[in-house]
């Protein structure tokens, strides 16, 4: 039996649980791809990026016994994914010239608790219609590929996947004030490449 749109996640868990194949495949068509967004964040290439996932995929099946429902379905695909993504960049990554540290954010742009005071729209608010989104797609794409590893990942977990700060958090083992920083900066970039994009129109 096939999932359907009354199925709960915790239904649709105890029936992976139970080894039941056309649920699995279901998961698989809903996350693969959104899966291999998150592992090309970590690695070099999409092939790499395919194969961290089928080697997820293979984790998912012999670890779906013990999800016990602490973070959404979802948040543990990506977990598994990021942990695996995580040791084959590690091992693949070419040793790139260190640039030297960023400069740190001007200390105004944070009230006392650390929050930024006048937070930086989502750079899709700069968007003014959809004709313009599907133009500027190709270049947000390369704007994001070429974001710094940490910023692309903060990037495509909160923005591209819409995961919540604290899931990015655990996730990445961010603290909430270094996964503030990284998105702000990531968002300048693309926010950017946007104006750059309408510029030349």
């Amino acid at each position: 039996m096939l999932p359907g749109p009354g199925d709960t996640e915790a239904s649709l868990v105890a029936r992976l649980q139970a080894g039941d194949e056309d649920a699995f495949a279901a998961v698989v068509r809903a996350h693969h791809n959104q899966m291999i967004e998150v592992a090309r964040t970590f690695v070099d290439s999409r092939d790499v990026a395919e194969e961290v996932v089928q080697d997820a995929w293979l984790g998912v099946v012999r670890g779906i016994e013990r999800f016990a429902g602490q973070s959404s379905l979802r948040t543990w695909l990506f977990r598994i994914v990021i942990n695996r993504a995580r040791s084959t960049g590690a091992r693949e990554r070419r040793q790139a010239p260190n640039p030297g540290r960023e400069p740190a954010e001007d200390a105004s742009r944070f009230t006392a608790d650390g929050a930024w005071t006048y937070p930086l729209p989502h750079w899709s608010e700069q968007v003014d219609d959809r004709l313009t989104a599907e133009a500027l797609t190709s270049a947000i794409h390369d704007a994001i590929a070429a974001l710094p590893a940490a910023q692309r990942q903060v990037v495509v977990l909160r923005d591209v996947q819409g995961l919540s700060a604290r899931e990015v958090c655990d996730l990445l083992g961010l603290s909430d004030s270094n996964q503030r920083v990284l998105l702000h900066r990531g968002r300048v970039a693309i926010r950017r490449t946007i104006e750059g994009q309408a510029g030349r129109d």
